[in-house]
């Protein structure tokens, strides 16, 4: 295809955007558009549906390292980058929706903005959420990145991360990567711990929500939480 069939290819593929947005488009045409701007001159067509064909699919392309994607792709550090980049916007968008201090008053809205948080994580991550008197998230602290299935959370580290953001009570949150929403006994031991290690400081977890993909599972709705 020459340089300007390609262009004219491309305008094409922009001009249908433009018009109707992304839903009729198929997944290696939604990655194609997304090359044209990290590779300007270069049939992106079918170079979109071979990475698609390496990583079977979006999410699993658009979640895997750069350094993955480049060396499987045969594509430049740039572009790795660039594709890499869509869950990170998609979760900062999420969470950006819900207002600088959302007010979270029940398990459905907790869960709600929990998965925000965790969308295109591939690995298990802790938060915990601190709320104010008025149930307004202070601030989403990070308190641990673990491996896949493995994320060790000390006591410790919840009570500093409360007092530190001057939380009335605490909503505790981590992911299942693997899929199950099902709490481990894990799960179950580290929540008690926690609970009893901010007691004394008259800080209450009013939830420990287990995000996997885009459902939750609340402790409080189940009766967990021992209280």
């Amino acid at each position: 295809m020459s340089e300007n069939l390609h262009e004219e290819h491309r305008k094409r593929v922009r001009a249908r955007y433009l018009k109707e947005g992304l839903d009729g488009f198929e997944d290696h045409q939604v990655l194609e558009l997304l090359l044209f701007y990290s590779i300007p001159r270069r049939d992106t067509n079918e170079l979109a549906h071979r990475m698609i064909e390496k990583f079977g699919n979006l999410p699993t392309l658009f979640e895997a390292d750069p350094a993955d994607i480049q060396k499987r792709c045969g594509v430049s550090e740039k572009t790795a980058i660039l594709i890499s980049l869509i869950p990170s916007l998609a979760r900062r968008y999420f969470k950006e929706k819900w207002g600088e201090k959302p007010v979270i008053t029940s398990s459905f809205k907790a869960g709600n903005y929990a998965i925000t948080l965790f969308t295109g994580r591939t690995y298990e991550v802790f938060y915990v959420l601190c709320l104010d008197s008025q149930n307004r998230v202070n601030y989403a602290a990070l308190v641990h990145e673990g491996t896949i299935n493995e994320a060790p959370v000390y006591p410790r580290l919840i009570v500093e991360t409360a007092l530190r953001h001057q939380a009335n009570s605490v909503i505790l949150a981590h992911n299942h990567p693997g899929g199950s929403l099902q709490p481990s006994k894990a799960d179950i031991d580290v929540t008690k711990k926690i609970i009893a290690a901010l007691e004394p400081i008259s800080i209450k977890v009013m939830d420990h929500i287990i995000v996997a993909g885009d459902k939750y599972f609340s402790f409080a709705e189940k009766g967990l939480l021992g209280v």
